[in-house]
């Protein structure tokens, strides 16, 4: 059987062996998944001296540049991958037009989303889209100083439902994390909807929430989440470790415990970490002693010390201390 033959790249008289591009571009997208944009732009461009990039590399080289508002060269990007036929054609264009609108080329936006309106180019799901990012870009355009500048707006996409559902929960959870020291009053209806979504992590819920709570945001928002429903008012709300049951469950703690600190700081670990989770709803149905002596007996068992404990209470500690676990 003969040995199969692994092409061998060659520039500027410095061997590549085969692999290290591919390897290149792997870190490239590692890098720009985990927001390390400058990293993420060197592995792709030592990868396209010796390669053309594909599409999927291209587009997250261009975003890397746009995220480090290197935009005249995300520009250029962009329009390498339109004159390669991508396939993403609405998300290059997107970016492409955001740039455009970074650099202050707003005849050029209103030309090129007009044209994509007229000729239907788009997905009927990305018209309104790309009409809010038209009216966006005139409003802009005639008084800078007035209207929101386009930073705002794109930042304000991201946290859409539809936008964030498609990141994992340790993603979402690190963009509401960017928003602690920003006003979140722009935000507050794409937050309301995250809250409210049966489908987002109830770990993800509690954060989002905590945002508008700290900033004392007036709206109603219905809340639902280990089997409890409710209106609430973040504005008129507490955070979590300020609730009343929080409270009491910390006294009684920090009372039995107060001759054994390792265990004592164990417990009020696990329960700052739940509180977030079953905000507002607390440990209800269960009431406050039953839930402290049960976390004395959890992390007491976790320390190999065996006892006697209420299974409903440690089976619902358990799950609590999973849905802390993000992935």
């Amino acid at each position: 059987m003969t040995k199969r033959k692994r092409h061998v790249i060659k520039h500027d008289n410095i061997v590549v062996f085969p692999g290290a591009v591919q390897t290149l571009i792997r870190e490239g997208h590692m890098f720009a998944e985990n927001y390390q944009y400058e990293k993420a732009i060197a592995s792709f461009e030592k990868a396209f001296i010796y390669e053309t990039g594909d599409e999927f590399a291209l587009s997250a080289y261009a975003f890397a540049l746009y995220e480090l508002k290197d935009y005249d060269k995300a520009k250029g990007v962009c329009e390498q991958l339109f004159a390669m036929g991508t396939t993403m054609y609405v998300e290059v264009m997107e970016l492409y037009i955001t740039i455009c609108m970074q650099l202050k080329e707003y005849h050029q936006v209103e030309t090129l989303i007009t044209t994509l309106l007229e000729e239907s180019v788009l997905p009927s799901d990305q018209v309104e889209k790309f009409e809010r990012l038209k009216n966006l870009n005139r409003e802009v355009s005639k008084n800078l100083e007035k209207k929101e500048n386009v930073q705002q707006f794109i930042e304000e996409q991201e946290y859409e439902l539809e936008k964030f559902s498609a990141l994992t929960a340790n993603e979402q959870s690190i963009k509401l994390h960017r928003l602690m020291d920003t006003n979140v009053r722009q935000l507050k209806t794409a937050l309301q909807e995250i809250i409210e979504s049966s489908t987002v992590h109830p770990f993800v819920q509690s954060l989002a929430l905590i945002l508008l709570v700290e900033q004392e945001v007036s709206m109603d928002i219905m809340v639902s989440k280990l089997g409890h429903s409710k209106t609430i008012n973040p504005a008129q709300l507490s955070l979590p470790n300020q609730l009343p049951q929080y409270g009491e469950i910390k006294n009684i703690i920090e009372d039995k415990l107060a001759q054994d600190p390792t265990t004592l700081e164990m417990v009020q670990y696990l329960m700052a970490k739940h509180a977030i989770v079953t905000f507002p709803f607390e440990w209800h149905p269960f009431v406050a002693e039953d839930v402290a002596y049960s976390y004395i007996d959890f992390v007491s068992s976790m320390l190999g010390n065996v006892k006697e404990m209420d299974d409903d209470i440690v089976d619902f500690l358990q799950m609590l201390e999973k849905l802390t676990e993000l992935h």
